[in-house]
């Protein structure tokens, strides 16, 4: 079993229930990681209009009030795809 520091387990699909690997069936820590580390696709929660595809932009609806922390009804995802 080849468990090294680098990418965290806590990152990794591989992580189960009590901070186990499902692979190794060895209990881990954060500070771990094996050649079986595989990244956890996760969703990133956090608009505001730094996110936005309109910030500081000519379509953005509040250009004198937007910044770090703010939303506004108008706010689009940077990277969509129709």
């Amino acid at each position: 079993m080849s468990i090294r520091l680098g990418n965290s387990c806590t990152n990794c699909e591989n992580l189960v229930d009590g901070m186990n690997c499902k692979i190794h069936g060895v209990q881990v820590s954060d500070s771990y990681t094996c050649d079986s580390f595989e990244m956890k696709a996760a969703l990133k929660n956090d608009p505001n209009c730094t996110t936005c595809s309109r910030y500081e932009g000519p379509t953005c609806a509040n250009p004198q009030k937007a910044a770090l922390g703010m939303l506004c009804s108008h706010w689009a995802p940077q990277n969509a795809i129709a």
